[in-house]
């Protein structure tokens, strides 16, 4: 897709992405996450050196700033330098025959005057500190994990002779009553063990197999403390509840380690910056998870009714762990969200002509309450422009906008304001709590507001406060 917006003929899609695919390998064992722009120029001068032709070293670049601008932004890929290819010094198999580079002087010109800047630059981006080696990568594989995981994978499609064992799977979280997000992740990590144990039949599942699974998440796969804590989760389920089977010992269920996340805040003038390139819906959206410290799902399926502006709270319906709860609404942002009410009001208006099914309601709150998903009140604030089928019921009906929208708007608009911290929806929900301690809210209040069944879930917060509670000062200070 993002070839496509660039501008990229789909018939070059599959070179385009050869060439990114060639600088992953070119970078390893650093992830492309950790590569910048010198990394970018020592691949290129790489396939110059190999006699490539200057058409192809220019595809390459161009599908490696398409990658780091829109696929996966960084913010160094914001400044691209225009002059990239003129550092470079091309082999004798190059379109200019070796007689010329690619600045067009003389070969041995261009090595003195260019390529002699551009292999120091490129030199130095595999330097860890000025005049120092890089660092060895730490944790290096294991010659065991090599061997005995050699040619076993976790990913694939799902074999069809597993499709109604993996509906049973499916058929049981739902009448255990999981949560829909939960449901979606166990049944992703019972996939993913199906296709790394491959089983004849669920007579063979051993609690072995998983084990087996977990330590190759671990070895091979190098997954965190939490992932591997999840995938756990998952196969205890699988076994306890659907195989009827023990999930181990005492002894064999040890958890991974919770490792303790500082979360990452912006500063006020941070969060002016990411809002200001905002606009329209997206920029309300953001408003209320930064002002209201609304997740981002509870965001996308707040109702008309959720808003109370003669109190001056939102109705947080269904939150995390299934719970409701009550949080400021901004005086800031009634009128925005009165005109966003007129909006929906016309689009609410136009369904009811035209005869659209009322939205989807939750549990079975459509049987008792029959013609409620086409009332005013129970329509949503943030609603999508297209009509979908309602995988229960089959007819088509209108839901709210997907998450996956703001995410990427928070992702773009956070590179366009050069901001260095990974930032997401949810750290405006971090901000938000940050910003209240930090004006003197009691934790008790910003626990309730953030809907945290335990207290010291929210005192993670308090990392930003300088003041008693915090003595310890910086001696580079002093």
């Amino acid at each position: 897709m993002a070839l496509k917006v660039a501008g990229v003929e789909p018939r070059m899609h599959e070179f385009c992405r050869g060439w990114v695919l060639g600088f992953l390998g070119f970078i390893k064992p650093a992830k492309f996450s950790q590569a910048g722009i010198g990394h970018v120029g020592g691949y290129l001068q790489k396939l110059a050196g190999e006699g490539k032709e200057i058409w192809q070293v220019r595809q390459a670049e161009e599908s490696l700033r398409v990658f780091y601008r829109e696929v996966e932004p960084a913010v160094w890929a914001k400044d691209w330098p225009v002059d990239l290819m003129r550092n470079l010094e091309f082999g004798a198999k190059g379109s200019l025959g070796g007689a010329e580079s690619v600045t067009g002087f003389p070969a041995s010109e261009a090595a003195q005057t260019q390529a002699g800047k551009a292999v120091s630059r490129f030199q130095a981006s595999t330097r860890s500190l000025d005049g120092g080696d890089a660092a060895p990568v730490p944790r290096p594989p294991t010659a065991l994990g090599a061997t005995s995981f050699e040619g076993r994978t976790d990913t694939g499609d799902l074999p069809e002779k597993y499709r109604n064992f993996y509906d049973l799977v499916e058929e049981t979280l739902r009448v255990e009553r999981y949560a829909y997000r939960t449901e979606q992740t166990y049944l992703e990590w019972v996939k993913r063990f199906l296709i790394f144990a491959v089983p004849r039949t669920r007579r063979e599942l051993k609690w072995d197999d998983a084990k087996q699974y977990l330590n190759y998440l671990t070895v091979v796969r190098r997954v965190s403390g939490g992932t591997q804590n999840q995938a756990l989760s998952a196969l205890q389920f699988l076994y306890g509840k659907v195989l009827r089977r023990p999930a181990g010992g005492k002894r064999e269920l040890r958890r991974a380690p919770q490792t303790q996340r500082v979360p990452t805040v912006l500063t006020r003038e941070e969060v002016g910056r990411l809002l200001e390139l905002m606009d329209g819906q997206g920029k309300l959206m953001a408003e209320l998870m930064y002002g209201s410290g609304l997740r981002v799902m509870e965001c996308v399926r707040l109702r008309v009714k959720d808003l109370d502006f003669g109190n001056g709270y939102i109705v947080v319906r269904g939150g995390k762990g299934d719970k409701d709860r009550r949080t400021p609404l901004p005086r800031k942002l009634v009128k925005s969200l009165e005109a966003q009410l007129e909006r929906v009001k016309d689009r609410w208006e136009r369904d009811r002509k035209m005869g659209v099914e009322g939205v989807f309601m939750p549990e079975a709150l459509s049987v008792k309450y029959v013609n409620a998903g086409k009332e005013w009140a129970w329509f949503w604030l943030f609603p999508s422009e297209g009509l979908s089928i309602d995988p229960w019921t089959k007819v088509e009906r209108r839901h709210h906008v997907d998450a996956n929208g703001v995410q990427k708007l928070v992702k773009r608009c956070a590179l366009r304001a050069g901001l260095t911290k990974p930032v997401t929806p949810h750290t405006l929900r971090h901000s938000f709590a940050t910003h209240l301690l930090e004006s003197g809210a009691d934790i008790r209040t910003v626990q309730e507001l953030l809907g945290h069944s335990d207290v010291s879930t929210t005192m993670i917060y308090t990392h930003v406060l300088g003041r008693p509670g915090i003595v310890a000062v910086s001696p580079l200070d002093q």
